[in-house]
């Protein structure tokens, strides 16, 4: 049923927060990062994986979509244990992706498009292939104490046992007997992964020396997987059970109070943050980033800010559905506005490589593909964008035969649907060629999507309206609109409608509506948002009805089931 929306609804006014103008992450605060899966991005050589020369082939695309960053998952040497994150030399490329020659080149070529680069810095734990390990195995000084070493607890028959209950984030005991070396190592991930020990100032000395490698190879910053996993209790102590209806194995069988989001983490990352800033110091270049990946309670979370470093923003990621309500969201945004620090700026991310595709999330068919975009566009703050999403790439089907990836193969053929992260790893869709423009063999390393023909970035390139030129939109939109840069954010909702407003005095406010209704619905958006009567829309999402430049009457708005629309 139609309804009128009118100002007696409720409307939550946040100011946007600045950071102050001798701020050295200034030139940061409203960046657009495009993230880039490098197996699955462009293959140059025909073995059916994506590489670096593959890469820099695209970064005029990067460029062309609207980014000022291009962020790299793991692109060093691994036995692909965990596709990457097991890390094998931190300061070497792995023969699959090139060399690393083939990674100045890239820089270079990022250089000439004006492209910033952020790498994945992965400290918290090697591959069980690292020499580091290697040598600790052997009790080698000082390789003997750089990881998580314990005796085994004997059982009631003699039995060994591991030290304690700890699960690895994969599944299982998180502890893996080594007969050569008569311990259990820690490993928070996969077996293959073994956690470094970060009571030992060494293992410290170490990675600040791998940092600095990349900094010497011209990076512009870094993304910090898990570093709420750095530190563990001390003691040992068993973790509690929690209330969750899932296997006794499960990770989430147990309440992580004593392996993860331990505030000793804070120092480690305050101290990286000024060996980046020693770094730009002596080297007169530009600030460097520093954005982690950190799952983590609130208060934890916002303690990075505290040290120098921005904690990723999952609320748009984990904390929303396609079933929750305008007030929800509202909700969720709200939230995290009010906890950041003053003078810090948030980050939005709404996909990555470990999530399904935000199309297959909020679409039933292509309806909703571009809310999430467009409203972490228009939020203050930096913008994370994964590979494919500015095209709606959709996630593919995988079964448990097809399957590759470890977290969703361990946890068995009835929960593999649960966990698999492959259905949105598949190949970037640039044409309608042999798998995709992708690679020129038809074999590549995960299937393509079979909705390459229909849905690629050639096509959308010629079309009228598409996904990527609305994306192009609103990158353009977010990189020069004063508004975006510096206004006030509104967040208004009703049972059906989600209003954003950015305000800034001098310039006509920028406003998204989305109707999150399957229906249509009738906004008096004039009396309700107190913007101007004549708006004219700047982009709307696919298949709204609404043309880019037509003016409207917001006292008198019609919106389609599903639609969201930018209106200024």
């Amino acid at each position: 049923m139609c309804q009128i929306l009118t100002l007696a609804s409720a409307a939550f006014i946040l100011a946007l927060h600045s950071l102050g103008v001798d701020g050295g992450l200034k030139e940061w605060r409203n960046n657009i990062i495009y993230h880039v899966y490098p197996r699955s991005f462009k293959d140059s050589n025909g073995d059916g994986i994506g590489d670096l020369p593959g890469i820099t082939s695209k970064l005029k695309h990067v460029k062309d979509a609207g980014a000022d960053t291009l962020y790299l998952s793991p692109i060093y040497p691994s036995p692909m244990k965990d596709f990457g994150y097991d890390i094998s030399n931190f300061t070497d490329i792995s023969d699959e992706y090139g060399s690393l020659d083939d990674f100045d080149k890239l820089v270079d070529r990022a250089r000439e498009l004006g492209l910033k680069i952020l790498l994945d810095f992965v400290p918290n734990h090697t591959s069980d292939e690292h020499e580091w390990f290697k040598k600790s195995i052997d009790r080698i000084a000082p390789y003997d104490d750089y990881y998580v070493w314990r005796d085994a607890k004997n059982g009631s028959n003699g039995e060994k046992l591991p030290p304690n209950n700890w699960l690895s984030h994969f599944g299982d005991s998180a502890w893996e007997w080594n007969e050569k070396r008569q311990q259990y190592y820690y490993h928070a991930f996969v077996a293959g992964q073994p956690d470094l020990n970060y009571r030992n100032p060494q293992v410290k000395q170490e990675m600040d020396e791998v940092l600095l490698f990349w900094l010497r190879k011209g990076v512009d910053g870094f993304r910090v997987d898990a570093p709420n996993f750095l530190f563990e209790d001390a003691e040992l102590r068993d973790e509690p059970k929690s209330d969750l209806l899932v296997p006794a194995t499960d990770y989430w069988s147990l309440y992580h109070i004593y392996t993860r989001s331990l505030n000793e983490s804070h120092p480690i990352i305050a101290s990286w943050r000024n060996l980046l800033d020693d770094y730009s110091s002596e080297s007169h270049t530009n600030t460097k980033y520093l954005i982690l990946e950190a799952w983590s309670p609130m208060d934890h979370t916002m303690g990075y800010y505290n040290v120098g470093a921005d904690p990723f923003n999952f609320m748009l990621l984990f904390n929303v559905s396609r079933n929750s309500t305008p007030s929800e969201f509202k909700k969720v945004i709200s939230t995290w506005l009010n906890a950041i620090p003053d003078g810090e700026v948030t980050n939005w991310i709404i996909g990555n490589h470990d999530n399904h595709r935000v199309a297959s999330k909020y679409s039933k068919i292509d309806e909703r593909t571009n809310q999430m975009t467009m409203l972490a566009m228009i939020l203050p703050g930096i913008v994370m964008v994964y590979y494919g999403d500015e095209i709606g790439m959709l996630d593919r089907k995988f079964t448990y035969e097809e399957g590759v990836d470890p977290y969703g193969c361990q946890a068995g053929r009835e929960r593999f649907h649960l966990y698999e992260r492959d259905s949105s790893r598949t190949p970037f869709q640039w044409d309608e060629s042999t798998s995709a423009g992708f690679s020129n063999n038809t074999k590549t390393w995960l299937p393509v999507n079979e909705n390459y023909k229909t849905l690629n970035l050639a096509l959308q390139k010629k079309a009228e309206n598409s996904h990527y030129k609305i994306f192009q939109a609103l990158t353009s939109l977010k990189r020069f609109s004063p508004v975006l840069k510096s206004g006030t954010t509104e967040i208004l909702a009703t049972d059906d409608v989600l209003g954003i407003v950015r305000r800034l005095e001098g310039h006509r406010p920028i406003t998204l509506l989305i109707n999150f209704s399957d229906s249509l619905t009738k906004i008096d958006a004039q009396s309700w948002l107190n913007i101007p009567e004549g708006v004219v829309v700047y982009t709307a999402s696919l298949g709204s009805g609404l043309e880019k430049g037509t003016t409207l009457n917001s006292s008198e708005l019609d919106l389609k089931g599903a639609v969201s629309v930018l209106l200024m």
